[in-house]
């Protein structure tokens, strides 16, 4: 007799476990499938292990230039093979919070590959060639999304990776690493081999890095990347690579070949959604470039199977995973959703994300709604208003010498419409302007609140207060 679950959910990331949890809290009956560990890749080889690297290597940048602040260190040094050590027993701490919580909830979790067959039946096969069919009176397909690689000759080669590869890869220190991409994930990891050492190329095929990010923004973390070393290509293509006496990376860039010499690899051009044998052949589920196609619910062309995250392309951060997986969850048991994520602001005709986006560089980058760019774009007048951060007390203490907090508010409303930062702890302060966005929040009452003294998060306020006193910007 096959077992049956209120909630049926295949994937464990971020949308997979953050459904599994409030299903089981609303009492339903709950199975999560995954081929791999609990966590998905943002926990395993994804978010938490990059940050966990990131952490190390700032730590070691830190140590390095400790003599600014009266201190002293000799022969500092650093174990490539121990900070992915760190980076494991990080991510393996998360996966073992996770499985405790599981365990109380009374969520089952299976380790195997799921396909969805009619009646929404799901069989399930483990590791041991054994078969398992379960029904779902709803299915949550959490599938996420892999690394997208690109179609250029050599990209087979080894030392040629994505950067699950990378993340996995601890054998080597890289001397010369090249990155295909100039986007989140491929800074990120630009980042952290620049601190630890290794000598950083980036390959950009648009006129900017981060071409989605507001362009004073893009183009003051490429003078701060430059400004340490890192090389960047921009409006340039990766033609092919050879391995003759090691890696050889030929691209095009302004228009005259180049060619350089590196030990490895890292491709980041892209994720591609997850659903390779996810159905059953008879399965009539409907897809479009390989995403899932979904209603404004979340639902497939399926009633009853629903399908969140990056596998529905779109947006893929782990936390819009997570809001949609509460949405969808609070919708089964005829609740009012507690996430929106995106809205139209008062007296105005655009639809805008109100989604954070984070970048863990340093100096940390945070956005969300829209940019000044972006108001022009759709000819929404706006008062914008600045904090340049070398004059924050903080940044004057930890002697940060770049910095800027960024806010747009309606011209004629006086609501937030978007915020930008590039500061320390941007990533941590972009939620109160997040909020703000949500509530429709104007200036005036962004300003009812004190901010402790001295933080960064002070600078909020400088940067609301400014946009009051500005001419309007169209």
């Amino acid at each position: 007799m096959r077992e049956r679950y209120d909630l049926l959910i295949i994937g464990a990331g971020p949308g997979g476990y953050v459904a599994a949890k409030k299903a089981a809290r609303l009492g339903m009956s709950v199975l999560i499938v995954d081929k791999k560990e609990v966590g998905g890749t943002c926990v395993n080889r994804g978010c938490i292990s990059t940050k966990a690297l990131i952490h190390s290597a700032m730590l070691f940048h830190d140590m390095k230039e400790c003599e600014m602040f009266g201190l002293s260190a000799e022969n500092v040094n650093f174990d490539l093979q121990k900070i992915y050590e760190y980076k494991d027993q990080s991510a393996a701490a998360m996966r073992q919070d996770l499985e405790t919580e599981f365990a109380e909830l009374g969520i089952r979790f299976v380790k195997g590959k799921a396909v969805i067959h009619g009646g929404k039946n799901v069989h399930i096969t483990m590791d041991d060639g054994s078969v398992e069919i379960c029904h779902g009176k709803n299915i949550l397909i959490a599938t996420g999304a892999k690394a997208r690689y690109a179609d250029i000759p050599g990209m087979e080669l080894p030392g040629v990776m994505t950067s699950e590869e990378l993340l996995t890869s601890n054998e080597s220190q890289y001397g010369r690493l090249l990155i295909l991409g100039g986007g989140v994930i491929g800074l990120e990891l630009a980042t952290v081999f620049n601190a630890l050492g290794t000598e950083v190329t980036v390959i950009e095929s648009a006129g900017r890095l981060l071409p989605k990010m507001d362009k004073e923004f893009s183009e003051a973390l490429e003078e701060i990347l430059v400004e340490r070393g890192i090389k960047i290509y921009k409006e340039s293509v990766l033609e092919r690579v050879t391995d003759k006496n090691g890696l050889h990376c030929h691209f095009v860039a302004n228009g005259e070949s180049k060619k350089v010499d590196v030990d490895a690899v890292l491709v980041s051009v892209g994720r591609k959604p997850n659903t390779e044998g996810l159905f059953a052949p008879d399965l009539p589920i409907r897809t479009e470039k390989g995403a899932v196609v979904v209603d404004d619910f979340f639902m497939t062309s399926i009633p009853g199977i629903y399908a969140i995250g990056d596998v529905i392309g779109g947006v893929q951060l782990a936390h819009v995973a997570s809001a949609q997986a509460s949405y969808v969850v609070e919708r089964m048991n005829d609740l009012e959703p507690t996430n929106i994520l995106d809205m139209v602001p008062t007296g105005l005709f655009v639809k805008m994300s109100i989604i954070p986006s984070c970048l863990y560089t340093d100096p940390e980058i945070a956005s969300v709604g829209l940019s000044e760019e972006e108001a022009k774009k759709y000819g929404v007048p706006v008062r914008c208003g600045r904090c340049i951060m070398k004059t924050n007390g903080q940044s004057i203490i930890k002697k940060e010498r770049t910095g800027v907090i960024k806010v747009v508010f309606a011209a004629d409303s006086d609501v937030l419409l978007g915020a930008q930062m590039l500061c320390p702890r941007a990533t941590d302060m972009i939620g109160e302007l997040a909020t703000a966005v949500a509530n429709g929040l104007t200036s005036r009452q962004l300003m009812y609140a004190m901010r402790a003294h001295p933080t960064f998060n002070e600078a909020i306020a400088s940067a609301v207060e400014d946009s009051r006193g500005q001419k309007i910007s169209w």
